[in-house]
């Protein structure tokens, strides 16, 4: 587990930005995996800026995101598949047919959960998987208590995460409580992963990451036996380290 400590979140962004360039400027076929919410938004547009720039082709990248909400069409501005394609896919010539997110309007949601697995799996895993990290530890929607050995999978979202989230929603009530989601075997199986952690409201978790015990009740722990984990954190978030 490396530690990147740099002044800011625009340092963060583009620091995080090189990482992924590294992995598609010199990989034949590489495989991300995407993050959503507000920590990964400074990445995605030095991204954008990068492509716009002549840069970067991401034609030949194939990308797969963490998470989805169960109950949410594609299109509503609340889905991820909104926010990726808003962010980031629109904007870097990404075939779209090369982008997958898990389908939380699926008729038969746990079957949807084993074909996303499997099409990870025949992609040959990931090569660089993007994190950010939850309050209480989340990576992905893997939620206190969430089995190291899961796979792909439903879950019920947390209060505190429902509540950390609601400030994209008109309301509480309009936060979905289910999801679907990688599971933390699967985001382990990545090649390599980038932790992203901005911001003082983060510094007690990043200090539980780095320096707590190992366990199910704060998911992220798990990262301390992952091979190759970069984490690039800001002054703020590293505040108590």
């Amino acid at each position: 587990m490396e530690l990147i400590k740099v002044r800011n979140y625009e340092e963060l962004s583009e620091y995080a930005g090189k990482l992924v360039l590294e992995k598609v400027n010199t990989l034949e076929n590489p495989v991300l995996g995407l993050a959503t919410g507000s920590t990964p938004e400074g990445l995605y547009q030095y991204l954008i800026n990068q492509y716009k720039e002549g840069k970067v082709s991401f034609e030949h990248v194939v990308t797969f995101n963490l998470d989805e909400y169960v109950g949410l069409e594609k299109d509503d501005i609340n889905s991820y598949n909104y926010y990726m394609n808003e962010k980031l896919f629109k904007h870097i010539g990404i075939p779209r047919n090369q982008t997958y997110l898990p389908d939380g309007n699926a008729i038969d949601l746990n079957e949807e959960a084993t074909n996303y697995e499997n099409r990870i799996k025949q992609a040959g895993n990931i090569d660089l998987q993007i994190l950010g990290l939850g309050l209480n530890g989340h990576i992905g929607f893997n939620e206190p208590g969430t089995p190291f050995t899961s796979r792909t999978h439903i879950v019920q979202l947390d209060e505190s995460t429902r509540q950390a989230n609601a400030r994209f929603f008109i309301s509480i009530d309009e936060v979905p409580s289910q999801a679907i989601t990688m599971g933390i075997e699967t985001i382990m199986e990545s090649k390599q992963i980038v932790l992203l952690v901005s911001g003082e409201g983060k510094a007690e978790a990043l200090h539980r990451v780095i320096n707590g015990e190992v366990s199910k009740e704060f998911p992220a722990s798990i990262l301390q036996k992952h091979p190759h984990v970069i984490i690039v954190a800001d002054e703020a978030a590293c505040k108590l380290l």
